[in-house]
This record gives C-alpha cells, structure tokens and sequence, in this order.
C-alpha cells in the first residue's frame, strides 16, 4: 500500500510513522509512504501558499495552485490511482470499520490542511472525500493524517507480528464491541488479583469470562454499540449476570463509602472538629500564650 501527504509539514507524518507498527510495515514493505509540500510548487520570490479569504473574516486560506500542483505531482508519482482524502472536521467520522475499508485500497492521498482551510473549489474538484477523527479542531490536518496512517496500517497483512491482536482489537469481531479487560504478571499485586478464570486454563470458560466483560464494558461505556434486542441469548445472559454483579459490586463500594465517612466523621469529633467537643488532651482552651492558645 501507498500512502502520499499533501501538506506543509511532510516530514512531520514521516517521523511519527517511523516508529513502532507503522515504521515495521513500512520496514516489510507493506507500506510506502511520500510527502509533497505545496510550497515547493507554490510561485514568487515568497512562495506564497494562502491568502486573505473572500468576504472578509480572521485567518487565511489555502491557495488552489499549490495544492493542485502538488496533488498532481503526488498522481503521476505512482500509476496506481489514488483516493484523494481531505482530513477535515467536517468530514465522515473515523471508525473502525470505515479504517478497515481504506486499508484495502491501494493508494491513498491524504491532503492536510491548515489556517482557515482550503479553497471550496479545490476540494470540490480533487478531492473524493472528507474525513474526522472527531467533533474538534486541530491546528492542521497533519496529526489527524498521522491517525489515519497508525489505523490503516497496522491492518495490513503482515504488519501485526500476531493478526489475531488486530482481530481482537475493540470495535472488532462479532457485534463491533469494546474490549475486555487485560491482565500480565505478576498474579498478585497490591492493586489487586487477576480474576482466577484467566488462570485456570479453561479456555471456554475463559472465552465466556471476555465475552461477558466485552458486553459489559461496552453497555456502561458506549451503550449506542449494543443492540441489546439484537443480542443473542447467551449473550443476554452473559450481559444480564455482568450487569448484576455490577450493580452488587456498586453497592457494596458505596457501603464502604459511607462506613469511611462516618468512620472519619467520629475521628473528626474526636478531634474537636465541627460539633464535636474538644478532648482534654487537644490543646484548645487557654494556654501560656494567650486565651487562644496563639501568640498574643
């Protein structure tokens, strides 16, 4: 797969896919990436890429030519065609799915923008569509390329030394949902034990174990995932067993909660604190250095 930026900073996507997944995909050949600058191809002693927008308002915005320029330069690099990606707030959200999808096309184009955005009319004519990585805004489309290029990769084959970890990943698998939780050694620590199931050798059981804790966490952490109409019965039941020991495990924290309270309220009276009465031993009262028991 090849991967071509538009953008002011190419090299900074570069450095960022240097290293881990991304760098060992690209290491395997799994993936190419090419940077193109639109300063490069921008015209004039100052190589001007933007300028003031149309009817007035703060910043500026990106200049057709350039970016054509560099779009076109990034085309005939390669004679695979390309889909041209405009990361943009305003565009389809990111997902897992939507991530898998571009990782079976053979050459994408992200274009990166910056300031105020790009012209209208070069998106409407080069561009094959927007894409988010979510509702807020970054200073350029860089970072949000770099996202793009971590989730597409890493889903190409060969570049996970295990592809069972992709498969497992949350959003994947059977119902998209979030994944369980993870546990290594040591089996006893301070912060708590690892659950026994993990430990036992079972593997269906142990299967069971993080389906249930996927249903779960997904149902408290992301509801708008589950269907639960839609669930089978089994995992109706795992849900419901999850859920009810959820709220026992609630319970009995909020129990605790309250013995701490009012295990500290007693210690507070006993202190001489807020409607308690002093202690002989509290130093309140009067005292050598003055009725307060402060300097006078």
């Amino acid at each position: 797969m090849r991967i071509d930026l538009i953008s002011l900073f190419p090299d900074f996507v570069a450095q960022i896919a240097g290293h881990g997944v991304v760098g060992r995909a690209q290491e395997r050949g799994l993936l190419a990436l090419a940077g193109w600058n639109p300063r490069d191809y921008a015209e004039g002693n100052y190589r001007r890429v933007d300028d003031r927008p149309f009817g007035g308002g703060p910043g500026m915005v990106m200049l057709i030519d350039p970016l054509r320029a560099a779009l076109q330069a990034a085309r005939a690099a390669d004679p695979q065609p390309a889909r041209v990606i405009y990361m943009s707030p305003q565009g389809t959200p990111l997902t897992q799915a939507k991530a898998r999808a571009l990782a079976d096309v053979p050459r994408l184009i992200l274009l990166c923008g910056r300031y105020e955005g790009v012209d209208e009319r070069l998106l409407r004519a080069e561009v094959d569509e927007e894409l988010s990585i979510g509702d807020y805004v970054l200073s350029g489309g860089e970072l949000a390329a770099a996202v793009v290029v971590d989730a597409v990769a890493r889903l190409l084959p060969g570049a996970l030394n295990d592809a069972e970890s992709a498969a497992q990943d949350s959003f994947e698998g059977d119902g998209g949902l979030l994944d369980c939780p993870h546990y290594t050694r040591p089996v006893s620590h301070p912060l708590g034990e690892v659950p026994p199931v993990l430990l036992s050798g079972n593997h269906a059981e142990i299967a069971k174990w993080r389906r249930q804790q996927s249903l779960g966490r997904t149902w408290l952490r992301r509801p708008e995932l589950i269907d639960r109409e839609a669930l089978s019965k089994a995992d109706r039941r795992l849900l419901e067993a999850f859920l009810a020991e959820h709220a026992q495990a609630e319970q009995t924290l909020a129990g605790q909660a309250l013995a701490q309270a009012a295990v500290s309220a007693d210690a507070a009276q006993d202190r001489g604190g807020p409607g308690g009465r002093a202690s002989p031993d509290s130093g309140q009262g009067h005292g050598p250095q003055g009725e307060s028991g402060h300097e006078a």
